[in-house]
């Protein structure tokens, strides 16, 4: 188990805790040095200071918590390098089936989606289904008919489609079997603004030839999504049907909120949980005071942080810990 955490609690003071945060996350997995080039590793750096960027610049100008998360994962919907939005793994049936999923701590309003082919940005559909509806999640047919009817773009299912995601369908379907990377590749982002309120986002295309339909834990609130202010705020990665089974996200806050866990404590619970059943991944933690954790049980995850200190970080590797 992997645990990189940031300044805790106890060891805070009132100036030290920053202004905002946001922390992200890519995806974990297989990730090793042999398997990335140098102009890999440097090509993912890159997309996730991008991420860190544009979730900055709104707690920066004072926005919330839940537009940053969104504003990060935004950006790797629509990066080829990660698995949701474009560039993300297809199904059994050559298609892409997308979910996303988001939660505001400060009332405990959430939205997702799930099994969408056409919304271009599955985050923005699950913000929708939060702000411009009565319901929690829309799915399938009816998540992309919504999404359309509130004016989001949409667009013909092999926009999302890549040679790399290509290749990776026909080995899986050739050998009939997946790789450890073929199981993940979700991306996520927590956050802290300047008014205390915290937020969680995540969103994914899923497993590489996944069954039509097949749903994972990222639309889900509690298993990989779930935020609650003055408590924490979790977004995760991994092998989603551990992630369910478990209920990751909201595992780990109920641990720090009625068992007093740090959240480092109570995401290392959680994902023992997940590797008992035969499972692993990864998560992202923000406290209700900004400390956080990037925890995972992988050979690596796609991460950063940045905050109203000037403090940016990325990594992807387990040394770098």
């Amino acid at each position: 188990m992997i645990v990189s955490t940031g300044p805790v609690a106890h060891a805070q003071t009132e100036s030290e805790t920053p202004e905002w945060r946001i922390v992200i996350h890519g995806g974990a997995g297989v990730i090793t040095r042999d398997k990335l080039t140098d102009e890999q590793e440097a090509a993912y750096n890159a997309a996730l200071e991008v991420s860190l960027k544009a979730g900055s610049d709104v707690l920066r100008e004072g926005g919330s918590a839940v537009d940053a998360v969104q504003a990060a994962v935004l950006t790797m919907e629509d990066d080829a390098l990660f698995n949701s939005g474009h560039g993300a793994v297809m199904t059994a049936a050559h298609e892409h089936e997308l979910d996303a999923s988001i939660m505001d701590g400060k009332n405990r309003d959430a939205g997702s989606v799930a099994g969408v082919k056409h919304v271009k940005n599955p985050i923005l559909a699950a913000r929708a289904v939060m702000d411009q509806s009565e319901h929690v999640m829309f799915a399938g047919q009816g998540a992309d008919d919504f999404a359309e009817s509130v004016g989001l773009e949409t667009v013909e299912n092999s926009y999302f489609t890549t040679e790399r995601r290509k290749k990776a369908l026909e080995r899986v379907l050739d050998t009939q079997s997946r790789e450890d990377a073929d199981r993940h590749g979700t991306v996520g982002a927590v956050a802290l603004d300047k008014d205390g309120n915290i937020a969680a986002a995540t969103t994914t295309g899923g497993m590489t030839a996944k069954a039509p339909g097949r749903i994972g834990d990222s639309p889900l609130i509690g298993a990989a999504t779930y935020a609650q202010n003055d408590v924490c705020a979790v977004s995760a990665t991994g092998h989603g049907e551990y992630f369910i089974r478990v209920g990751v996200a909201k595992t780990i806050c109920t641990r720090v909120e009625l068992a007093g866990d740090s959240i480092a404590g109570a995401a290392e619970n959680a994902l023992g949980q997940v590797a008992e059943l035969g499972g692993d991944g990864g998560v992202i933690v923000m406290g209700g005071d900004g400390q956080y954790a990037y925890v995972f049980n992988t050979a690596g995850m796609y991460r950063g942080m940045s905050d109203s200190t000037g403090a940016m970080e990325t990594a992807i590797f387990e040394a770098e810990d």
